[in-house]
């Protein structure tokens, strides 16, 4: 579900999850073991990658669907902890944005250092309320730490995704390139170039309000989502949506 490949000192984590990579608790716990252990590893810094065309379409719905309650708390809490390691990261995490990103994979991608997106016919953005769901508040607070509060707020209620152009314009992303990860790698270079202490030192201080921001909001939000999911008017459009899908 995750490949580990090392480019010297920046070790790629590429999400690999067929057709669409469908973020799923098995892959999110695979993704914070990998960040977990990459500093012993060697790294000194990482991409975060996907299937080219497509960083990755969001939740596992239809597994998502499948669960009792407790499952499915359960099920969220290993999200939100993937968020966490993302923002804890000690070293520096660039979001290589292969391709079309709604939903769960913007998020992972707001947690991390910095946001390069393939140059093309992509969409990135929050699309939950489209579904049915509300916006989960750190997803929200997330969003208004990229962009600030009135446009997090437009984008949230409307669930419009951005093509690569639109999103860099608005500081959803940072860079459009041809070859993200290429150009992930390139940025990691530069930045390992200041004394590592230094580096470090920096970072963890002006990511500490993400860090409490995905802390803090993480137990509430696991328990709103499990509230909510089992909503008779939220099940129905859920289970018409994996159907919309399924005849494709």
């Amino acid at each position: 579900m995750i490949q580990h490949i090392e480019h010297g000192e920046v070790h790629e984590l590429r999400l690999d999850r067929p057709p669409v990579n469908a973020l799923s608790s098995e892959l999110f716990r695979a993704l914070t073991a990998e960040l977990r252990a990459a500093p012993a590893r060697g790294a000194r810094a990482i991409v975060l990658s996907g299937r080219e065309g497509m960083f990755s379409a969001g939740l596992d719905v239809p597994q998502l669907l499948a669960l009792d309650r407790p499952q499915l708390e359960l099920a969220v809490a290993t999200f939100f902890d993937a968020l966490i390691a993302l923002a804890e990261s000690p070293l520096p995490v660039v979001a290589a944005i292969t391709g079309h990103s709604p939903a769960g994979g913007a998020v992972l991608a707001l947690c991390c250092d910095r946001r390069v997106m393939a140059d093309g016919p992509f969409g990135i953005g929050l699309n939950e309320v489209r579904i049915g769901i509300a916006m989960p508040e750190i997803v929200a607070l997330l969003l208004r730490r990229a962009v600030g509060p009135r446009l997090a707020e437009e984008l949230c209620v409307t669930g419009r995704l951005l093509q690569p152009a639109e999103a860099l314009a608005i500081g959803l992303i940072d860079e459009v390139a041809p070859e993200p990860v290429a150009a992930a790698r390139a940025w990691c270079g530069h930045i390992l170039q200041a004394p590592a202490q230094a580096l470090a030192e920096t970072r963890r201080r002006l990511r500490r309000d993400l860090v409490d921001l995905v802390r803090g909001q993480r137990d509430e939000d696991v328990r709103r989502l499990a509230e909510a999911w089992f909503e008779p008017e939220l099940q129905r459009t859920l289970r018409e949506l994996v159907a919309r899908l399924k005849a494709k």
